[in-house]
């Protein structure tokens, strides 16, 4: 029966490891696909298709189909490179079966960053790092409520384990009748230190520079008096810079697209903060506005 147990302790401990990375990774995912804004599409692209092709694969292909007219669709480049090692033949492919060979000439390809590379890492390492602190917290946390260690003769462990599962529940008291041995039972408290404070904050920290990352504002730091507007500006710069990468990719795509095709499609990065006034002023926790 303890073993029973211990084996679904084992499995339990390992879907909420695995939830809890989905729950991270998913956030961030949502988060990188919502960033950009994009302006006169026709009606046929599907922007929130192509910022996941993106961010899973790096780059998409733009093109006219005669029949289903303008897409936006995964592909497969490689072969011949131009003289700037951008590949002059791609397919474009979608999971309904449909392809279509393409070229530098009637097709352009859309790239994630100036690297050429998706986001889909860097969101996975930053989720895994952000799911181990969460767990680490749960159990810290789990600790300050049983830190204890029980040892008993064999004969006594089933007794015991009922009696830890009335603890467990939070029940307020715990009954034992007359037939219960407690002379060969030991106590021993683990006194596990209260870290959850600390590791919370560092958690804080990798959710800030994944926001980072993305672009996204967020105050990435551990300054703890005000902050006036010119310091929270110069701590939004990295944050602006990474936006440049992957905004100025799509956007150089638009311009070809527009040349090519005589459309006017763009993209913008979605605001997510408002100007301060140059006055303003960050409190501290508590403090006075």
């Amino acid at each position: 029966m303890a073993k029973s147990k211990n084996n679904r302790q084992f499995w339990e401990s390992g879907r909420m490891n695995n939830a809890t990375f989905i729950q991270y990774y998913n956030r961030l995912l949502e988060l990188s696909i919502s960033m950009f804004e994009w302006k006169n599409l026709p009606s046929s692209i599907d922007p929130r298709f192509l910022e996941l092709t993106l961010f899973a694969e790096g780059h998409a292909v733009w093109f006219y189909d005669d029949v289903l007219g303008y897409l936006a669709l995964q592909c497969i480049i490689g072969g011949q490179l131009n003289v700037y090692r951008i590949p002059v033949t791609r397919r474009a492919f979608s999971v309904s079966g449909y392809q279509k060979e393409l070229t530098d000439k009637d097709s352009v390809i859309i790239f994630n960053n100036y690297l050429h590379t998706p986001s889909r890492l860097d969101v996975e390492m930053f989720a895994r790092r952000l799911y181990e602190l969460d767990r680490a917290i749960d159990v810290n946390a789990k600790a300050q409520k049983t830190p204890v260690l029980i040892q008993c003769d064999d004969d006594q462990r089933l007794t015991m384990l009922n009696l830890y599962q009335q603890y467990d529940g939070n029940q307020p008291y715990i009954f034992g009748n007359s037939k219960l041995n407690t002379k060969g039972l030991t106590v021993l408290k683990t006194d596990a230190p209260y870290v959850c404070d600390k590791l919370y904050e560092l958690k804080t920290q990798y959710w800030n520079e994944a926001l980072t990352y993305l672009g996204i504002s967020n105050i990435n730091t551990q300054k703890k008096e005000r902050m006036i507007t010119d310091e929270v500006t110069r701590n939004q710069g990295g944050t602006v810079a990474s936006r440049y990468s992957r905004l100025e990719s799509r956007r150089e795509a638009c311009r070809k697209i527009n040349e090519m095709f005589g459309l006017d499609i763009w993209c913008d990065y979605r605001e997510d903060f408002q100007l301060l006034d140059e006055q303003t002023l960050i409190p501290e926790e508590g403090g006075e506005e």
